[in-house]
């Protein structure tokens, strides 16, 4: 998949083509709740965002211009695998989605230019991120659950450096 043979590790280059006709036409039937889910993801996010109020870590960035739906809800802390564990004390799961960066895929080597510490943000960048649950079905108890970690986990948390101005 993807040409990958470990989760995220792609040994050669590959492609996300798996739409078949089934699939169309269950997609084509779920399009009809694509704007519910979407606005119920922006609420989600809405109410992280307060939960995060006041703590040194950062909301995911919104583009000037540009609508976010939050596919993923993605933070930024130095110390992920203590905010992970942290959160899985709690019964919550948490993602790490992209943890190799591009330039450091086998199956580019040879094809990009650089070595490890020439592409230092994307490198912080894979150490750094961590993927909240954020999808329309979240139930009212979880999506509180979620906060209160937030709350209590990430306020005293140093902040990741995601190398953008925010403000």
């Amino acid at each position: 998949q993807y040409g990958w043979r470990t989760h995220y590790v792609s040994d050669e280059p590959g492609a996300n083509s798996r739409l078949d006709e089934l699939q169309a036409a269950i997609l084509r039937v779920k399009l009809r709740h694509l704007d519910a889910a979407n606005a119920r993801r922006t609420e989600i996010a809405a109410r992280y965002d307060a939960a995060l109020a006041g703590s040194a870590v950062r909301p995911p960035v919104r583009r000037e211009g540009a609508t976010h739906v939050f596919h993923q809800y993605v933070i930024r802390v130095r110390d992920r695998a203590a905010v992970q564990a942290a959160f899985r004390a709690r019964g919550i799961g948490t993602g790490i989605h992209y943890p190799v960066p591009v330039h450091a895929q086998p199956a580019y080597a040879g094809r990009v230019a650089l070595g490890p510490g020439r592409c230092r943000r994307s490198e912080t960048a894979a150490r750094e991120v961590l993927s909240l649950p954020i999808h329309p079905e979240l139930t009212e108890v979880q999506i509180e659950q979620v906060e209160a970690a937030l709350r209590s986990v990430l306020h005293g948390q140093p902040a990741g450096d995601d190398g953008m101005r925010h403000g």
